[in-house]
């Protein structure tokens, strides 16, 4: 067996920091108050998303019902609604070189993410070489990075992109020349063997506006905070909770872009406060700053309101301790097994689906004690799936309990 090596390049960012964009729309930061005409005319929502397709919104909620098939315990390895593709004319012995053009390693999700990629790695001997290249959130390295590692020999690209249009015409052209397997965001091609990724932004995000819409009294004033624009399962979260809110009774105050750092979260939610007294509910288009806008009521002395975030520990352990109303949408990072197992179907000849819709659970008040796990560090994201892989917790930065 060839020696195993590996070819990582990775800047581990240890705060968040926003992606480089396609063309973002217009930012709200002081929006009129909602009429209470159910139409939502007025809402204060702003213009529909360009992301936004309707019937992939409808499609998405209609899973929520959903069994998906696969292996019991194994969510990564399961798929809902699968409509599998043929590989054959991709099947080839081993052993493999997997190849890796990544996004970015700048913020918690995606680090804890990527050691799960490589926990799997490690897993399956028939790949004795993985190369990796971070594009550290910029586009343009990552469009040099997909020409570079496709002049590495790889038997399947895998790509998580960075943005969505801009990085269409790279993905398109590796797909001409080697199997490709892209996660996470999308594309605009339907060109890579498998998309895989969890139901969809516009679960996670009606998810978490229906969750307001029940817990906040009509008439309420709700701030929506976004991370940054043009990546789209960010923007089609914003587009979910926007529909929703637009048949809605509240009043979404204001929609601002954090840039997911927690600094700036808290100064936005202290403006809104003063500039409105009260805030009755806060919609995030991601948990990772959600403990900063919490920490924005308790520092006014003010009632923490409804409150949605995400698997992260520091909100679901801010969740117990300070007993919010509260709910966590989820987009899994167990999702960063499954583009390694897909590569490996695909250069066996397996079937894979075309489109990889992972399971994807919310933590309400009934299962947040199954997802908080004291012995994990705040940043850590407990839908991992990473449990049974070798060096766990350690390696998550985590302790034996």
């Amino acid at each position: 067996m060839p020696r195993r090596k590996a070819t990582v390049a990775v800047f581990a960012a240890l705060a968040l920091a926003g992606c480089t964009t396609d063309k973002p729309p217009a930012t709200q930061s002081s929006a009129p108050a909602a009429s209470t005409d159910q139409t939502g005319q007025g809402s204060g929502t702003g213009t529909q998303s360009k992301f936004f397709v309707q019937a992939d919104f409808d499609a998405q909620l209609a899973m929520r019902s959903q069994t998906p098939q696969g292996p019991d315990g194994k969510p990564w390895e399961q798929a809902i609604t699968p409509q599998m593709t043929d590989t054959k004319a991709f099947k080839k012995d081993g052993p493999y070189h997997l190849c890796f053009s990544n996004a970015a390693v700048n913020n918690p999700w995606r680090q804890v993410g990527w050691k799960t990629m490589q926990a799997e790695v490690g897993l399956h001997k028939e790949i004795t070489e993985f190369t990796a290249l971070d594009a550290e959130g910029k586009d343009d390295k990552q469009i040099s990075d997909i020409a570079e590692l496709q002049a590495k020999g790889c038997d399947a690209l895998i790509v998580s992109p960075n943005t969505t249009a801009t990085l269409t015409p790279a993905v398109k052209g590796a797909c001409g020349k080697v199997p490709v397997i892209v996660f996470d965001r999308g594309v605009e091609t339907d060109c890579p063997v498998t998309f895989i990724k969890p139901i969809g932004g516009y679960l996670y995000g009606a998810d978490a506006a229906d969750f307001l819409v029940e817990k906040v009294p009509d008439g309420g004033k709700v701030l929506a905070l976004r991370i940054s624009p043009g990546v789209d399962v960010l923007e089609t979260r914003w587009s979910a909770a926007k529909t929703v809110f637009d048949k809605s009774r509240l009043q979404v105050v204001g929609v601002e872009f954090t840039d997911g750092d927690a600094a700036k979260t808290k100064s936005i939610v202290n403006d809104y406060i003063q500039r409105y007294g009260k805030i009755d509910g806060v919609w995030m288009d991601s948990g990772g700053t959600a403990v900063a806008a919490v920490e924005a009521f308790e520092d006014a002395g003010l009632p923490v309101p409804p409150v949605t975030g995400e698997d992260q520990q520091d909100f679901l352990q801010k969740w117990k301790d300070a007993k919010l109303t509260a709910i966590a949408p989820t987009y899994p990072t167990y999702q960063w097994r499954t583009p390694i197992i897909a590569a490996l179907k695909i250069l066996n000849g397996e079937e894979v689906p075309k489109v990889w819709n992972l399971p994807q659970p919310k933590i309400t008040e009934e299962t947040l004690p199954t997802y908080l796990q004291p012995n994990m560090p705040p940043l850590h994201y407990a839908l991992c799936g990473c449990e049974d892989l070798p060096g766990f917790p350690e390696n998550w930065g985590g302790k034996q309990s």
